[in-house]
């Protein structure tokens, strides 16, 4: 029973974190930034060309809305890279949110080496 509630515990704890990370401020602005980048243009487009009828405007967004719903469009990545990058450069003071993101680049890195490992071995 209280190993159920310290496996409960430790879940709620990093969940918290995983929450606190999403929700940080200045993530979010970044975030922001370079989802207008990637996306929120069409967005704007899409509505001022409707309501100003530009019809090249309203055209092109169409467009490049079809795309970004797409399953496969590479967009996303895309905006995260780019929110990291704002992040840093905006943000350089921000050690916190750039060692979570670190820790998560590494140990992306070590699970991939990990399955090259694997593999390489089973061949």
């Amino acid at each position: 029973m209280e190993e159920k509630q310290e496996i409960k515990s430790k879940s709620n704890k990093k969940t918290r974190k995983i929450i606190q990370f999403i929700l940080n401020p200045k993530l979010l602005l970044c975030f922001f930034i370079g989802w207008m980048i990637t996306n929120g243009w069409s967005y704007v487009f899409l509505f001022m060309g409707k309501h100003l009828e530009i019809s090249w405007m309203f055209n092109v967004a169409s467009a490049y809305v079809a795309f970004l719903w797409l399953p496969f469009t590479p967009e996303k990545i895309i905006t995260i890279a780019i929110s990291i990058a704002l992040l840093r450069l905006i943000f350089p003071d921000d050690k916190k949110t750039l060692a979570v993101l670190k820790t998560l680049y590494l140990r992306a890195k070590n699970k991939l080496k990990n399955k090259k490992i694997k593999k390489d071995k089973h061949n």
